[in-house]
Order: structure tokens, then C-alpha cells, then sequence
């Protein structure tokens, strides 16, 4: 009896031990769940501002009014019916999704070779895409702007920014050599011992296995390509007809440089397509970039 009734003397300190690591466990998940709904506040008010300044009338928008008196949805039609816009909004298209294939094409085969290749001066080479990712492209942009535009006369049109992303991103490759280094050897072995060549076994188990990190390529170049300003107004400003978004913005914004409200519109037109892009890859965005580095 005196051993039965010392079990709950000895089990009074714990039981406030636990309640106590709860209570902080608790507070700890409401400050940070507050400071993530605060940062996500700060961060969503100008987009907010942007789409009811887009849905306001010509003269409201000039007001410091923050909510529409009438929702004018009719702007986005007006944006719609601009001259030009949909041609931009197509030459966009062109850029961003065959750039973003051409790159995750091209790039894979040389990241696979450098995560999982033995061969003389592969440092080197690894040395040398590095290096490629920290020069800036205004260093090269006078060459490489003679050699398309003077030597194969391709000024005026988007394939300067195009072709070269069949032979690779520097970007691109580091990323997924890191992450192909994540995936184990024995897998590579049974499919060689099973008759793959290189190329089966890059198509049938790295691919496969690598989705997540293909995915945050894809998205990175898909995003540059969609936001590149600087590219379209070297190699394009002269020809209307293959503008893209990004610099087209610009000229819709000087044409409706009082309405503000169209100019708003035209700003959330540009930016939804990679709002919704992240919005139902951004799973595989994060695996991706979150795994890419664990081995080095």
C-alpha cells in the first residue's frame, strides 16, 4: 500500500513538467504561425493594391481611394483589345515554354554526365560552368549581339534568346547536377546490369527519380524567360511584332500613362499566368530546390 500511494507523489512533478513543455510548445506555434500570417500580409499588399486599383474606374484610380465605388471588370477586356497585346502575349508564350524545354533538354544530359560520369577534367568542367554562372551577361551582350545580328541577321526577332538555350544553361546545369547527385549509384548499376545503355538508363530511372529538380529548372527558367526585359529590348525593340510582355508593359504604360487603372490591369495579366504556374507546381518546386545540395 505505501508503494502504491508514492506513485502519484512521484508522478505530480512530471505531469506539471508536461503541462508546462506544452504551454510553451503552444505559444511558440502562435508566434510563429502570427509572424508567418504577418510576412505573408506584408508581402500580398501590393498585389492586393495592384488588382482593386485594376478593377476601378478612370477617375477613381487617380484618388486615394483603395476600394472600387464599381468594380470595372470591363478593363481587362480594354487591355485585351490594345493593339499588339495579344501578339505579346503569344511571342511570351514562345519564349518562355520552348526556352524553358530547350534549356531542361540540353542542360540534363551535361548535369548527368557531371554527377555520375569518371572522366579526365571533370572538375575542370565543373570549374568552368561555375564560372559561366558568375559572369554577367551584360559582359557579352556587344559580341553576342554582332554575331546575331550582323552575322546570321537575326535582329528584330526572339531567336537570339532562343537558340542559345539549346546548348545548355550554366544555372541550370549546377542545379541538377546537384540533385542527380542525390540519387543513389546502386540504381544506375542494376539498370546497366540489366542491359541499359547510358541513354535508357538517363531516360528510364534519372528522369523518373529526378522530377523534383527538373521541376525547379523548368520553373527558374520558365520565370526568367517570362520576366526578361533586358533580352527582348536588345534584340527585339526594333520589331513591334516580337515584343514581349515584359517590355511591351513598358509601351502600354506610356500609351496610358493616365490610367492607371488599365496600366494596373494590364500588370496583373502579365503576372498571373506565373502566379498560377507556382501555385500548382510549387510541391515540386520546393522538393526540388530543398534536396538540391544535400550531397556534394
Amino acid at each position: 500500500m505505501t508503494q502504491v500511494l508514492e506513485k502519484p507523489v512521484e508522478l505530480g512533478p512530471v505531469s506539471e513538467a508536461a503541462r508546462t513543455a506544452r504551454r510553451r510548445s503552444l505559444l511558440e506555434w502562435i508566434a510563429v504561425h502570427a509572424l508567418g500570417v504577418a510576412a505573408a500580409f506584408f508581402f500580398t499588399l501590393p498585389f492586393v493594391f495592384v488588382v482593386l486599383t485594376s478593377l476601378m474606374s478612370d477617375q477613381q484610380a487617380l484618388t486615394r481611394d483603395l476600394v472600387p465605388d464599381t468594380w470595372q471588370w470591363d478593363n481587362y477586356r480594354r487591355v485585351f483589345d490594345t493593339p499588339g497585346f495579344l501578339t505579346w502575349w503569344r511571342n511570351t508564350l514562345l519564349y518562355a515554354g520552348l526556352g524553358t524545354v530547350l534549356t531542361v533538354v540540353s542542360s540534363l544530359p551535361v548535369a548527368y554526365a557531371l554527377a555520375k560520369f569518371r572522366f579526365m577534367g571533370r572538375n575542370l568542367s565543373l570549374m568552368l560552368v561555375i564560372a559561366m554562372m558568375m559572369l554577367p551577361p551584360q559582359v557579352v551582350i556587344i559580341p553576342m549581339y554582332l554575331f546575331w545580328a550582323k552575322q546570321l541577321d537575326l535582329s528584330g526577332t526572339l531567336w537570339p534568346l532562343i537558340i542559345p538555350m539549346a546548348f545548355g544553361d550554366a544555372f541550370s546545369i549546377f542545379l541538377l547536377r546537384q540533385f542527380l547527385l542525390t540519387i543513389p549509384n546502386e540504381y544506375l548499376d542494376a539498370a546497366r546490369v540489366d542491359g541499359c545503355g547510358e541513354f535508357r538508363t538517363l531516360l528510364r530511372v534519372v528522369v523518373p527519380m529526378a522530377k523534383p529538380g527538373i521541376a525547379a529548372v523548368a520553373l527558374f527558367q520558365f520565370f526568367y524567360a517570362w520576366n526578361d526585359y533586358f533580352g527582348p529590348q536588345i534584340y527585339a525593340s526594333e520589331n513591334a511584332g516580337a515584343w514581349t510582355l515584359s517590355y511591351g508593359l513598358e509601351s502600354f504604360k506610356g500609351a496610358h500613362h493616365t490610367d492607371w487603372n488599365l496600366t494596373m490591369a494590364a500588370t496583373v495579366l502579365v503576372m498571373a499566368p506565373v502566379i498560377l504556374v507556382f501555385f500548382f507546381a510549387q510541391k515540386a518546386f520546393v522538393e526540388g530546390v530543398t534536396l538540391t545540395g544535400v550531397k556534394g
